[in-house]
């Protein structure tokens, strides 16, 4: 498919965060939209997510967004007819003293004024919960219900899909390589297979983005930051509908993948 001419809005990225843009514009502003992806769609950082789900943020506003998330990830594959691998499994975050409990009741309290039922627990609950963890070192835990994992790169086609449905043109194998500006305003989206005319670009370009943003003289602040997670084979006794689990002392996440655990670390 030729690169198009003219759109009234490219997105530069085609990962979760590009398809799910370009979805949502087309759907619900029924813009003119076309999206650019260097490689394939989730070739980037939305292929190594960790893909858990968790809604409850210290601002009811975000809440709001990341609760939406959860009712889109429920309705997606009712709609495109591709799975999105959304499991509620729930979520549990761990105490592992009491300055991290207290605050952890305190949030508690939040997520109630926010609608959301988030229960403390016991140190033997939790094992009653998670069977396979030892829960000597903590002093509780909380857990949220409507928590859970995804995965990104099934979300990301099944949005993509979704923005097709939409009108969206998605050219993959695409690369961007530079602007031509009318000021601070860009005109043209420059790629290696021609130029296309547009009034907005939002950049959605992932570990590239900074890149991305200095082409038009936008300092991005953003810096890719590698990762690493263990994956384990399958653990006998290990629930497929396990809860997530988040040790914010030590950084660290557990989730159930394919009857063994992805444990990983996180900022």
């Amino acid at each position: 498919m030729p690169v198009p001419s003219h759109a009234q809005i490219v997105v530069i990225g085609g990962g979760i965060i590009g398809c799910s843009t370009a979805y949502h514009l087309a759907r619900d502003h029924k813009a003119d939209v076309v999206l650019v992806e260097q490689g394939k769609l989730t070739c980037g950082s939305t292929w190594h997510a960790a893909g858990l789900v968790g809604q409850l943020r210290s601002a009811a506003s975000i809440t709001q967004v990341l609760k939406y998330s959860v009712d889109l990830y429920e309705r997606l594959a009712a709609e495109t007819g591709l799975e999105t691998g959304w499991k509620m499994t729930g979520c549990l975050r761990l105490a592992r003293n009491e300055d991290r409990w207290t605050e952890f009741r305190r949030l508690a309290t939040t997520a109630k004024s926010f609608g959301m039922d988030m229960h403390l627990l016991s140190p033997g609950e939790v094992k009653a919960m998670w069977p396979l963890m030892q829960v000597d070192d903590l002093v509780g835990a909380t857990f949220l219900p409507t928590d859970g994992q995804a995965s990104p790169s099934d979300i990301t086609q099944s949005l993509a899909k979704g923005a097709r449905m939409h009108g969206v043109r998605i050219m993959e194998g695409v690369q961007v390589t530079g602007f031509a500006m009318d000021g601070n305003r860009i005109t043209h989206v420059k790629t290696g297979d021609g130029a296309i005319a547009c009034d907005k670009v939002v950049n959605c370009a992932g570990q590239w983005a900074r890149q991305v943003g200095a082409m038009a003289g936008v300092t991005v602040p953003l810096q890719p930051v590698k990762h690493q997670y263990i994956i384990t084979e399958a653990i006998e006794g290990l629930a497929s509908d396990v809860a997530t689990v988040r040790d914010p002392d030590r950084f660290t996440y557990f989730k159930e993948e394919v009857g063994g655990l992805v444990m990983g670390g996180y900022e």
